[in-house]
């Protein structure tokens, strides 16, 4: 399964396309928050967060969300993976419980999701 890092606009049909060739309605992305890019696809957050941190990435700007280009625009972003389970940096659960991480995250989607 491709995973590709997107630094610079993507329309939301090959978000969809992707979608369609793993999960079928949802894709998987991890966004590095200080960086501003995203890498989507792969079958896990995990492998996705690896090709970021070859690409430079730090592991504290990164986290993980799922993203379902058919759904409405406050239901397109589901901030769950395992790799949100940060205790160090308060975050206890597989979502993300900071608003401002959040914010950041959707705010960066919608920069690069056309």
């Amino acid at each position: 399964m491709e995973i590709k890092i997107i630094k610079t606009k993507i329309p939301k049909e090959e978000l969809k396309r992707m979608a369609e060739e793993t999960f079928g309605d949802m894709v998987k992305i991890v966004v590095d928050v200080k960086r501003e890019i995203m890498a989507i696809g792969g079958e896990m957050h995990a492998d996705a967060e690896s090709l970021l941190l070859q690409d430079g990435s730090r592991q504290d700007d990164l986290w993980g969300a799922n993203l379902y280009p058919d759904l409405s625009p406050e239901n397109f972003i589901e901030y769950q993976s395992l790799l949100n389970i940060r205790p160090r940096l308060g975050n206890r659960a597989i979502e993300i419980e900071s608003t401002e991480i959040k914010n950041k995250i959707k705010e960066i989607i919608n920069k690069l999701i056309v």
